[in-house]
């Protein structure tokens, strides 16, 4: 989930409280603190925040965290039974 990597790699590295980052986002501990956990998926208006608080020029794009979000939420599909659908015939 893209919310450890903030958890466990962006704000150890910033040297910020979890309280800190939520302030500087505009958002509330508690919905930081669902993304941080993986009980919350990366929006995309949080995305552009993430963008807008860390830069888009170090590499941190709103495209990155819904791609990393994105690539999460298939992973879990994933998991999941799928059902059997047949493979489209050509026609």
């Amino acid at each position: 989930h893209p919310g450890e990597t903030l958890r466990d790699d962006v704000l150890p590295a910033l040297g910020i409280t979890i309280t800190e980052a939520a302030r500087q986002l505009g958002v509330t501990r508690v919905a930081l603190s669902r993304i941080l956990n993986g009980r919350a998926a990366i929006s995309p208006d949080m995305a552009l925040r993430l963008e807008a608080w860390l830069g888009a020029e170090r590499g941190s794009s709103a495209e990155l965290w819904l791609g990393q979000q994105m690539a999460y939420d298939v992973w879990q599909a994933r998991q999941k039974p799928q059902p059997a659908i047949a493979r489209l015939v050509s026609l």
